[in-house]
């Protein structure tokens, strides 16, 4: 059996929240990190989000919220993967999350969080470190 290839990353704005500046910014330290890197927009619904990752064969979705629905929109994207027999795909996220909801996400099956500042290269040797691996990878 030969390599894999290159990670395929699913990066998403679930929800209602507008900024895409950060999510952006991970597409590109990925992209330019040799990652193959899919980039759903703004507002997609968790659905639409599991259903590019399983489409695209992706190796991990990366999910950024800054407009405080991260525990619901997050927990619904593990779900969905489960239900989907798609749990192999492992699940990160970042933005505006506060320290205390980290451990319950993390229980959830959220693999990492990054907040605000977190350095793009850490990103990127933590997708490399821990993409295929699943949920709960980390």
């Amino acid at each position: 059996m030969g390599e894999p290839g290159p990670l395929r990353v699913v990066v998403a704005k679930p929800g209602l929240d507008g900024h895409d500046r950060g999510v952006k910014v991970i597409a590109r330290a990925l992209r330019d990190a040799g990652m193959e890197v899919i980039y759903t927009g703004l507002h997609q619904t968790p659905e639409q989000i599991v259903d590019t990752a399983i489409q695209e064969d992706a190796d991990a979705i990366g999910l950024s919220i800054l407009s405080g629905a991260h525990n619901t929109l997050f927990a619904r994207v593990i779900e969905l993967l489960r239900e989907r027999d798609a749990a192999d795909i492992t699940v990160f996220g970042g933005g505006i999350i506060p320290e205390a909801d980290i451990p319950a996400l993390k229980a959830a099956g959220v693999a990492e969080i990054f907040t605000p500042g977190a350095p793009t290269g850490d990103v990127v040797a933590w997708v490399r470190a821990h993409a295929r691996q699943g949920i709960g990878a980390a």
